[in-house]
């Protein structure tokens, strides 16, 4: 885990800029929170170096990508031996379908995000990643209506 990193007020204004658009211009993002284009350049290459600015990514549409269904599902297991977490979270990264997933605690051992076509495609992923699995004990679905919060 990455050590804790000490961000004054530029630092912090600049990563909400570059969070909203990572392809602001240098010159745009100083005029936006007051510093030389060449301090934002030296402060965004020390945020990646120091490990805050993990990955630079394009949000893409998931409707015109084909994928319009949103499910966050939680799962629970029989058993948490070590092995059998990683041999649950190798299956979920070979599945296109996952865009997200966390260990958690609580309710349930995992919530998963999921895109997909359609509610028959959920159903191929459901037999495949969680019936044919004897250490899914069970899940639960959310089926998200609309994003309200976020791009």
């Amino acid at each position: 885990m990455p050590e804790t990193v000490t961000l004054d007020r530029f630092d912090r204004a600049l990563l909400a800029e570059v969070q909203a658009d990572t392809l602001t211009p240098a010159r745009i993002l100083a005029e936006r929170i007051g510093l030389s284009e060449s301090a934002v350049l030296r402060r965004l290459r020390r945020l990646r170096q120091e490990g805050v600015i993990v990955a630079d990514v394009a949000v893409v549409h998931p409707a015109v990508l084909g994928t319009p269904l949103c499910l966050h599902v939680l799962v629970s297991l029989e058993r948490e031996t070590s092995d059998r977490l990683d041999a649950f979270v190798r299956t979920l990264r070979g599945r296109p379908e996952v865009r997200a997933a966390w260990y958690v605690t609580g309710e349930a051992d995992f919530v998963i995000e999921l895109r997909l076509p359609g509610m028959a495609d959920y159903e191929a992923f459901t037999r495949a990643v969680f019936h044919d699995d004897p250490n899914v004990k069970a899940f639960r679905t959310l089926v998200a209506m609309r994003q309200v919060i976020g791009i």
